[in-house]
């Protein structure tokens, strides 16, 4: 479900991402216990001047919000940056105490100190300036033909740089049990296409700070100022070509409109410029038989641009994506020309985050399961899977009964949704099967040969895996991320260790908090194998159509109202929420909710009700911890950013969208038809 902040992959960057929805940030110890109240929910969070049924998320956390305001560095401050901000304190603590130690020569804590010492080493990555880049630099210099300049496309893709297009290891969508390579559009430096093609005003100066932004790297890799500027222009006139070319965000979501599996041979016919076999065989994977092409039209506009556009453009584009790629490494005047665009132009941060903290993120990135098995052995003790565990059972059992009793579906269809909920698999925690990073050679040296290394260690472990069986032990994130994700090619859905704590869930915390947070999470997962995106797959996570037609009218008509209702909620001036962009996760969000209520109502069966607590009740209590998990301040730059990007809608819709829809709310809360949080026409699938 994460998602991040520009389309650009790096292979020297320390890149902080805050996404909005259940983001990847990091894992952080418990708060004390002083830190929460008993319930687990602090009242001092209350906007008492407003009225739940006028607007709950400002009512729940409107005084959360006047008290948080958004420290410089970061573009959004809610439960999950915070959450991230203390996590980032005890993954340090683990690196600093490994960095000041003397760790066995090749082994996993070895390598972790000697990353993060090399990151931290501010004084010989600033004298370096753009030295590291130098060599990569001078094969693009030497480029003269297009087969010179396929390789060297072939270099930077190991490298982690995203120029042209993607090249990925993917699982079959109608054969889970392989993986295939996949050639997937790409070579954007905006986020995605929209930031190219759209001539509204704000568009238009994004674009032009843009052109500043690539003169003004260009300029500091030696460039002459008035050569730049051409340069910069060139950069633009092939991302343009490239972004008009590309899928539009609503279409990606569509797994139909992605899957184009085709011989080699096909391919070629599709690009006749371009010399697969040479790149195949650059990248370390000569041997091809079938390949998923995830956007033909987009290849074959890209074949067309190959040869309408010259070596010598060609080399700028190479240079340029390189540097952007880097810039977050290098040295201090790259840093923070990188940083005054992605961060302050597109996010609205007004400072950039301190060294150590960057270089946390970045041993996360590049060494994430090494660092994970060393917080696992720290912080994540036996019981909170257990607890966890035995919570997915209850959210999975409310599902199962939903199915049973649902109106709208007939028998056939719900044989087979109920097949898929059987079989879904469940991880929690941390994985089983630690990464193996024996062969990568970790020093302090060179955080930038650091990086590289671990970039083409890690580029190469994904490609080997193609024409091999689905490795279903496998996880898609390391233990110390605050997130939570369902993979409709697996059927299954995973909660990493990070997510296992307040304000999601808390083992102190009454019931019914931690069921609108934790519960609603767990729900949201389960219900994501159900949404407009999961429902196309079936229990073995094959690509599968199980729906009779008419039960398929049902829920897209359904869905079109979830779809409808957020199209209406505005973002910023004309700047709406794309109901289509957003659907998968607001239907996640619906079902979830309403699941994670049903499971916590059984919970009580048979028990004494429980008591009020500061005049509220249970009902009130889990809505209330749903709400404070979207809980957030954000800048009007990061907001739009998200709108215009992000499938996870911004935090006060998440909160009051599903709650507008339940009956089980305005019940709560005495909420009535003519209140801002009864919709007229309520919307409802799960």
């Amino acid at each position: 479900m994460s998602k991040r902040l520009s389309s650009r992959s790096s292979i020297l960057a320390i890149i902080g991402v805050l996404a909005v929805g259940l983001a990847s940030v990091g894992l952080q110890g418990s708060p004390k216990a002083a830190d929460q109240p008993s319930w687990g929910f602090d009242t001092a969070n209350l906007d008492k001047t407003c009225k739940p049924c006028d607007d709950f998320y400002q009512f729940a956390m409107g005084g959360w919000m006047k008290a948080n305001p958004i420290p410089p560095e970061y573009a959004i401050w809610g439960s999950f940056s915070q959450l991230a901000d203390r996590n980032q304190k005890n993954l340090r603590e683990i690196l600093e105490a490994a960095r000041s130690g003397k760790a066995p020569a090749g082994s996993n804590e070895q390598k972790i100190s000697d990353f993060y010492a090399s990151c931290m080493d501010g004084t010989s990555i600033d004298a370096a300036e753009s030295k590291p880049i130098d060599p990569e630099m001078t094969q693009i210099a030497a480029v003269a033909t297009l087969a010179d300049f396929e390789a060297e496309t072939a270099r930077l893709h190991k490298q982690g740089v995203g120029v042209l297009f993607r090249f990925n290891a993917t699982q079959d969508a109608k054969d889970s049990s392989q993986v295939i390579g996949a050639a997937l559009q790409g070579g954007l430096g905006l986020p995605e296409r929209e930031y190219y093609l759209k001539q509204d005003e704000k568009s238009q100066k994004l674009r032009e700070d843009y052109l500043k932004h690539v003169r003004a790297m260009l300029v500091l890799l030696g460039d002459l100022a008035e050569g730049s500027s051409q340069e910069a222009a060139t950069v633009l006139k092939i991302e343009t070509a490239l972004a008009t070319a590309s899928m539009k965000n609503t279409d990606l979501r569509d797994p139909d409109k992605t899957y184009h599996k085709m011989p080699l041979a096909e391919l070629k016919t599709l690009t006749p410029n371009f010399s697969w076999e040479s790149y195949f065989k650059a990248v370390g994977h000569p041997e091809f038989k079938e390949i998923n092409v995830g956007q033909p039209d987009f290849f074959k506009a890209l074949d067309a641009q190959l040869t309408a556009t010259s070596i010598a453009e060609w080399k700028t584009y190479l240079r340029w994506h390189l540097v952007n790629s880097a810039a977050p490494g290098l040295s201090e005047r790259f840093v923070q020309e990188d940083f005054d665009f992605r961060g302050k132009t597109l996010t609205g941060a007004k400072e950039i985050q301190p060294r150590w903290k960057r270089c946390v993120q970045s041993t996360d990135r590049h060494l994430g399961e090494a660092l994970g098995q060393a917080y696992v052995e720290k912080y994540f003790p036996p019981a909170a899977k257990a607890r966890a565990l035995e919570m997915v059972h209850n959210l999975l059992a409310a599902l199962r009964n939903d199915l049973a009793t649902l109106p709208w579906m007939g028998p056939e269809t719900r044989a087979e949704a109920t097949a898929k909920l059987e079989a879904f698999a469940v991880k929690i925690g941390y994985t089983d099967r630690w990464r193996d990073y024996s062969a990568l050679k970790i020093d302090r040296r060179s955080y930038a040969e650091n990086v590289v290394r671990a970039s083409e260690s890690d580029f190469a472990r994904r490609l080997n895996k193609i024409g091999k069986p689905v490795d279903r032990t496998e996880w898609g994130m390391t233990p110390p991320t605050v997130n939570a994700y369902n993979n409709s090619s697996m059927n299954e859905i995973v909660f990493p260790a990070g997510i296992m704590q307040p304000p999601f869930y808390d083992p102190n915390a009454d019931d019914a908090v931690n069921y609108g947070g934790m519960g609603a999470v767990i729900g949201h997962e389960i219900t994501h194998g159900f949404d407009d995106h999961g429902s196309k797959f079936d229990g073995k996570g094959n690509r599968k159509d199980w729906w009779t037609p008419e039960d398929l009218r049902n829920f897209q008509s359904r869905a079109k109202c979830v779809s409808d209702q957020f199209d209406g909620y505005v973002v910023d001036g004309d700047l709406h929420e794309n109901g289509k962009l957003v659907l998968g996760e607001s239907i996640a969000d619906l079902g979830g909710l309403a699941i994670a209520y049903a499971a916590y109502e059984k919970s009580l069966a048979g028990k004494p009700r429980p008591p009020d607590r500061d005049g509220f009740t249970p009902e009130q209590r889990f809505f209330l911890g749903w709400a404070q998990v979207w809980g957030a301040n954000e800048r009007l730059e990061y907001a739009r950013l998200m709108a215009n990007t992000n499938p996870h809608p911004l935090g006060r819709f998440r909160a009051n969208g599903p709650l507008s829809n339940m009956a089980e709310f305005a019940k709560a809360f005495g909420c009535k038809q003519g209140h801002a949080m009864v919709r007229e026409q309520t919307c409802k699938i799960w």
